[in-house]
């Protein structure tokens, strides 16, 4: 997947805090859930408000982001505020 900088570049979490995504500048992304760090990583590639992912195993996915949300696999993340 081509790698490019995007706007939608840092942590989304489901509200509950269970699951993050860590988009990265570099078009890598890494997922935790719960106490388990690095569960799934891979590459992502943003079209628009679209995002498509393809783990390092294969698996694809992919998910639309909406008003600041990342509704993704039947899963909303919201993008972490510091």
């Amino acid at each position: 997947m081509t790698r490019a900088k995007n706007k939608y570049v840092g942590m989304w979490v489901t509200a509950d805090g269970y699951i993050r995504h860590e988009l990265l500048p570099n078009g890598r992304y890494d997922e935790a859930r719960g106490s388990k760090q690095n569960a799934y990583q891979g590459d992502y590639l943003i079209t628009g408000d679209h995002i498509d992912y393809e783990d390092d195993t294969g698996f694809v996915a992919d998910g639309d982001f909406r008003d600041d949300v990342l509704y993704h696999a039947g899963m909303v993340l919201y993008r972490e505020r510091h």
